[in-house]
């Protein structure tokens, strides 16, 4: 197939378009946010082509991937046409939960898609046929060391989103163990805490970068409140790192026992990270339960497979 999509969620995509079809991505001459291209930090196959506007009126598009609001009038201005479509939705309601209609909401010849059964449950879809495909992980190996006695954080923009990402759990945490913050717009965030720069450090890094770092913490913290369903954390489950996260949303589901300490107690979940700091060998094999759990839920195999079912059905 030839499937039109645009590059919203580079983590997201990446695992996407390593199936077998072709990933015609949108391309304008700014780069803005509805014409990226193909990834620049990510990994992506030749398979993933940029054509811009006003050439994909020539394109044979068999399925349409929409992930924002506004693209339905994208495809109609730029193909003319409307092939199938599917509606992913990546995040969690905000608004009147549980009462927030979907965009997608009674939209004809359109099947929503979520990305785990928590979204499905806490948005309204009306009429819309609405299934789940689970996250599917490129596997970056089971890189943890441990090596260094801190706690992993990643979050992007944590000052603007406040507490939904939990970023003001941070100085609690902090006090448990040094944290190494990871994510786009963390610069300056200790001091904006409040925090000594040693409780608190920043990291910007490339995606390839990232896993490596990650892995030399001894835990992944998890301090959300509020979002679908990490995909960082689950990256940290594929590195074998040993996870303390909040009990919100969809964790429960995708950490169970073994892989690491869930809770929404935050006395638990700092003495959680107090232990495994100071046991690197519990570490290591809460670590290895995490990978375990990570690659047989949310594998690649997977996800294409779900993937490509949903595909052929909708274009039958």
């Amino acid at each position: 197939m030839r499937i039109l999509l645009w590059h919203v969620h580079g983590s997201w995509t990446t695992a996407f378009v390593q199936g077998p079809h072709t990933y015609v991505v949108p391309v304008t001459p700014d780069r803005g946010p509805d014409g990226l291209g193909r990834a620049r930090t990510f990994d992506w196959p030749d398979s993933v082509v940029e054509v811009p506007p006003e050439r994909l009126r020539d394109e044979d598009i068999d399925v349409v991937v929409l992930q924002r609001p506004h693209e339905l009038a994208l495809v109609d201005r730029w193909l003319g046409r409307r092939p199938p479509l599917v509606y992913l939705e990546h995040n969690a309601p905000h608004g009147d939960v549980p009462d927030t209609r979907h965009p997608a909401a009674d939209l004809p010849g359109v099947t929503l898609v979520h990305v785990t059964h928590f979204n499905r449950l806490m948005w309204d879809a009306g009429s819309t046929p609405v299934t789940v495909v689970e996250h599917g992980i490129v596997d970056p190996g089971h890189l943890w060391t441990g090596e260094l006695p801190h706690a992993a954080v990643v979050v992007n923009e944590p000052v603007r989103r406040g507490r939904t990402t939990g970023t003001d759990l941070l100085p609690v945490f902090a006090g448990a163990a040094p944290l190494d913050v990871f994510g786009m717009g963390t610069e300056g965030l200790a001091g904006r805490l409040g925090l000594p720069a040693g409780r608190c450090r920043s990291h910007e890094l490339t995606q390839a970068e990232l896993h490596a770092a990650m892995a030399r913490r001894r835990v992944y913290v998890h301090p959300v409140r509020w979002t679908s369903l990490g995909l960082s954390l689950l990256e940290a489950m594929h590195l074998g790192m040993p996870v303390v996260a909040l009990a919100t949303t969809e964790v429960t589901e995708a950490v169970p026992p073994g892989a690491g300490v869930v809770s929404n107690r935050i006395d638990v979940l700092t003495e959680a990270v107090r232990d495994f700091v100071a046991d690197p060998l519990g570490a290591r094999l809460t670590g290895e339960g995490a990978r375990a759990a990570a690659l047989s839920r949310y594998g690649l195999s997977r996800f294409l497979d779900d993937w490509e079912r949903l595909l052929k059905e909708v274009t039958r």
